[in-house]
């Protein structure tokens, strides 16, 4: 028996290794533009990139909001080091800086698309619905024109779909180490864990119908570890952005030092994300072809993904920068809820082609 079940393990990794390198060239595929077709920092909208294309470089660092906070975003220009490093003076017309980068965002975005794949299968049992629901991932507006650009958004999705992934296996000793990772992808992880991970617990504690005393005394103790996982997370995503400011700066600032000093919205910002382009390209046929099946997922997931997509908009409001600049609401609402709303698109598109 013990042998089987080993085979069968391996089998379904090397299933999962095959989809993530067929995942991962699909997603360089989608993002081949910024090779050698246009350069991200220098399109109005991305002028982020400029910042972790010089981090990849180890350039000199830039000047204004760039050196504010955008440079504590380490986590993507560290994986695209090794590749910018190796295509240097070997790819031709390639830019080796955004080949780097392309390379880390694809990584990161097929890393998405198999979880998206394995909660389809384990939670709404059918791997075909978490196979079609990762590839409308893919081909949503937001993948290849703002993940697959040189920005770190794949990061933060990705991160945050691992930590679904892991409070919904109950696997919650991955908490801490993703929420390292995370906020050294970008600051904003840090209080979408927050939000994510409440959340949940409290999702579940609502869910307990244990009846008889000993099965009460179980679930507390349960709810009370996995409050101290929970809690444990939060001390070192927060730990992991104060460490890397100070690693940069030599500078120790608090993290509501560090908030209110993004802080320029006001709540006035919230307009300009409204009629924002790229927030109606995501959503516009993503939400009224995922709406329709929603009631199907667990409550332990809807909860902690709209309470994290109302600090979203609470952050957007208050931390958005001014109108000239756009609006991140709809990179920020698809990190959050892309994942999730693939799956369902993916079941109501396989209910009208059944």
């Amino acid at each position: 028996m013990t042998s089987l079940h080993d085979n069968g393990t391996r089998i379904a990794i090397g299933r999962l290794t095959l989809l993530f390198c067929i995942f991962f060239l699909i997603a360089s595929g989608l993002g081949y533009p910024v090779l050698n077709r246009f350069d991200p920092r220098q399109t109005p909208g991305l002028s982020d990139v400029r910042t972790y294309a010089a981090l990849v470089t180890g350039g000199p660092s830039l000047a204004g909001e760039d050196m504010q906070y955008r440079r504590f975003r380490v986590l993507v220009p560290w994986i695209a080091k090794p590749f910018y490093a190796l295509a240097r003076g070997r790819v031709a017309s390639w830019d080796p800086v955004m080949f780097g980068l392309l390379v880390a965002d694809s990584l990161l975005v097929a890393g998405t698309a198999v979880f998206i794949v394995i909660m389809g299968s384990r939670k709404l049992g059918s791997s075909t619905a978490g196979l079609v629901g990762a590839l409308l991932y893919l081909v949503n507006f937001a993948v290849p024109n703002l993940r697959l650009v040189g920005l770190v958004d794949a990061g933060e999705g990705f991160f945050l779909l691992a930590l679904l992934w892991s409070l919904s296996e109950f696997e919650l000793w991955g908490l801490p180490v993703i929420a390292v990772l995370g906020a050294l992808t970008k600051e904003s992880f840090v209080p979408f864990s927050m939000v994510l991970t409440s959340a949940w617990w409290f999702s579940t504690r609502r869910d307990g119908n244990a009846n008889r005393n000993d099965d009460r005394n179980r679930e507390r103790k349960q709810f009370s570890l996995d409050a101290v996982w929970i809690v444990a997370s939060w001390a070192a995503g927060l730990a992991a952005m104060m460490g890397v400011q100070w690693w940069i700066t030599g500078a120790y600032a608090s993290p509501i030092q560090f908030g209110l000093a993004l802080r320029r919205g006001g709540g006035s910002h919230f307009a300009v994300s409204l009629h924002d382009r790229n927030l109606w390209y995501i959503f516009l046929w993503l939400l009224p072809t995922a709406i329709p099946n929603l009631k199907r997922f667990p409550r332990s997931w809807l909860i902690p993904v709209g309470a994290t997509c109302a600090m979203a908009l609470v952050l957007d409001a208050c931390f958005g920068g001014a109108p000239e600049a756009g609006s991140a609401l709809g990179r920020a609402l698809f990190s959050v809820a892309g994942p999730v709303l693939s799956l369902s698109s993916a079941l109501f598109l396989l209910r009208i082609t059944s």
